[in-house]
């Protein structure tokens, strides 16, 4: 370890010295190696680098395409456009949310109310449908509440709350479809407002160049492609809800038979 510390500490008044005899040329020499060593020092991994950089490239290279031609395609008509993609996914996820959270096992919940009634009666069974989340079991808690009014009563009340509980699953499709709607209408007026600005420029120069109507074409075609993405992205979210919600409905509708079914085999109808 001595010997190796001793030839550093040579070496170092060596290269001291010889810096002090010719300072240029040695100037120049260390330039060169410090650059050479710091290339070959940070010269990165082959591969993974290479890899993270022409992925940050790409992601980088999307994002200010897309703001390119947010710009190209105007702002004052873009915007609109973009608004309706936003509201409409918020009341997307919205429904979503509502929908997973309404969605339940009717099958172990109706197992669990026929337990109720064969323990505690129909308050148990009542307690049971209070305490689970979803139209399923609001159904079966209104079914409940009439059960001394006969059965008639009874499935007039489920065929009425159920009617109630399939709107309240349907609510909000309609601002979703309107912005379907309304999307390819506010490109389509972009792409009328582009052309007529491209018209006039022509007749202000009076003449026809690729320059003149360039940026009108560009406004035309951008907003009539920003407004027909932003209509087939909330369509294949409106068409997912759709059968969400038919899938609700059916399993409404089979519950309700069965817990009529349930209701008649343990005879509590007319009962106090």
């Amino acid at each position: 370890m001595k010997k190796i510390l001793s030839l550093i500490a040579l070496s170092g008044v060596l290269v001291f010295g010889t810096q002090n005899l010719s300072m240029a040329q040695d100037s120049t020499a260390a330039a060169a190696d410090s650059n050479v060593t710091t290339v070959e020092m940070e010269q990165p991994a082959p591969a993974a680098k290479q890899e993270a950089d022409t992925s940050s490239a790409s992601s980088v290279t999307l994002t200010q395409t897309i703001k390119e031609k947010f710009i190209e395609g105007s702002p004052g008509w873009m915007a609109p456009v973009l608004i309706a993609l936003i509201l409409g996914l918020a009341i997307v996820i919205e429904r979503v949310i509502y929908l997973n959270m309404a969605t339940t096992n009717s099958e172990k919940l109706l197992a669990k109310v026929e337990a109720a009634l064969q323990s505690g009666g129909v308050e148990a069974a009542k307690e049971v449908c209070r305490n689970t989340r979803g139209p399923v079991a609001s159904i079966f808690y209104q079914a409940l509440l009439r059960v001394e009014e006969g059965p008639d009563n009874v499935e007039k009340a489920i065929v009425g709350y159920g009617g109630v509980q399939a709107g309240q699953l349907e609510s909000g499709l309609t601002w979703i479809s309107l912005f379907i709607a309304l999307a390819p209408m506010l490109g389509f007026l972009g792409t009328v407002i582009g052309m007529i600005q491209a018209f006039d420029m022509i007749a202000i120069a009076k003449n026809i160049s690729p320059d003149i109507v360039a940026s009108g074409i560009k406004v035309a075609l951008l907003t009539t492609v920003a407004g027909l993405i932003v209509a087939m992205i909330l369509q294949l979210f409106y068409n997912y809800l759709l059968s969400k919600i038919d899938s609700i409905v059916n399993d409404m509708e089979n519950a309700s038979i069965s817990i009529m079914d349930v209701l008649l085999k343990h005879k509590v109808f007319g009962s106090n």
